[in-house]
């Protein structure tokens, strides 16, 4: 696995050790995921007073990298029609007072960019009915490589030539709009059975033509979208992929094509993965448990010689250590932890002995060592 620079003393818990990729630095290694909030009432894809509130109470309470959900990059990109978006102007102007807030508490903000595919369509959590969205109650009709639903839902449309060519533009258009708005790492998404996935996945892609087959058929969309992400974004802006390591299923993506493709979008521009696993076919057994990917990151990382995050049921300070600490990953992802605290790297530092630096001025007060030693 790559060793990203790092300055801090020997003492500093690995956890809190600050990572530098390109020209961002980060101040710690516990950072927040993509988490899909279902809350744009309007339909227009432009995050409001929720977003702002849900990011920044994770900056304020010390994550070091938070990253947006699932933000489409074009309206029938979204996962249903109460998602994010980036496609346009008004959107950039409402994402840029997140990414002010994110920043003025020491934080780094992130925003992965994503299309749904054959998954897009569906209805809104915590409405969700069973299948698609139907197109006269404000549903779309959904494009995918091939004509292969995904249980319960519609059938995609194919996308020809000139679609695929279309969703490149338009995650090339969202990078651009990414930085406008003030971003400091963007996120492709390419994992949890979402478009670039289904590209990816022998399951999903049966294709003949340059855009499936082998492998570099099926990793072509992805390749392309990191290297026009690359030229919007510049040299010194950090390029994340998400990867699904596996599908979990017989015959599907695994973590030894994961692998193999994370060093070919390396070589496109892309800096860093951050891994996860399954979304892309119901009904399989996933073995969770504590940690239960962890293992994934550190082969993709060990493998293709590229930097990793874990996530998946990592939900104490300690446990984390340890991944980063070993080298299993460069920094730990915290999804339902930190949406249940949103202060939990403030927590987490306090148990690893990680000094009280990130504590926001106006919380300094409440700091238990400065009053009765509990949290």
């Amino acid at each position: 696995m790559s060793a990203l620079e790092s300055a801090a003393v020997p003492s500093t818990p690995a956890l809190f050790r600050p990572i530098a990729i390109r020209g961002l630095e980060i101040r710690n290694r516990v950072w927040v995921p993509p988490l899909c909030q279902y809350s744009v009432t309007e339909r227009d894809g432009v995050p409001h007073d929720w977003h702002l509130v849900h990011l920044g109470a994770m900056a304020a309470g010390g994550a070091g990298l938070v990253i947006a959900e699932a933000t489409a990059v074009s309206p029938e990109g979204r996962i249903s029609d109460h998602d994010t978006g980036l496609w346009n102007d008004a959107q950039v102007e409402a994402w840029s007072r997140i990414t002010r807030f994110i920043r003025s508490q020491g934080a780094s903000s992130g925003i992965q960019l994503a299309h749904a595919g054959r998954k897009a369509s569906v209805w809104p959590e915590p409405m969700r009915r069973a299948g698609s969205q139907p197109i006269d109650e404000g549903g779309w009709q959904t494009v995918a490589p091939s004509a292969v639903a995904f249980d319960g839902l519609r059938e995609p449309v194919v996308l020809d030539e000139p679609g695929i060519l279309a969703v490149i533009d338009d995650f090339r258009a969202a990078a651009r709009r990414a930085v406008a708005a003030g971003f400091d790492v963007v996120e492709v998404h390419a994992a949890h059975g979402y478009l670039v996935h289904q590209f990816l996945s022998p399951l999903s892609n049966l294709r003949d033509d340059r855009w499936g087959g082998s492998l570099a058929g099926r990793a072509r969309l992805l390749l392309e979208i990191v290297r026009a992400v690359r030229d919007e974004i510049g040299e010194r802006m950090p390029l994340f992929v998400r990867f699904s390591a596996t599908d979990w299923a017989p015959g599907g993506w695994d973590e030894e094509q994961t692998a193999t493709v994370a060093g070919w979008a390396a070589e496109a521009g892309a800096d860093f993965f951050d891994i996860s696993t399954g979304g892309l076919v119901r009904d399989v057994r996933i073995p969770t448990g504590p940690a239960y990917q962890a293992a994934h990151a550190e082969f993709v990382g060990d493998r293709a010689g590229v930097s990793v995050s874990a996530v998946g049921r990592i939900t104490a300070p300690a446990q984390a250590e340890a991944l980063v600490a070993s080298g299993a990953a460069d920094a730990v992802m915290f999804g339902k932890a930190m949406m249940r605290d949103p202060h939990f790297a403030l927590r987490a530092a306090r148990e690893l002995g990680a000094g009280t630096s990130m504590w926001p001025s106006q919380y300094v007060r409440a700091r238990s060592d400065l009053n009765d030693g509990e949290w």
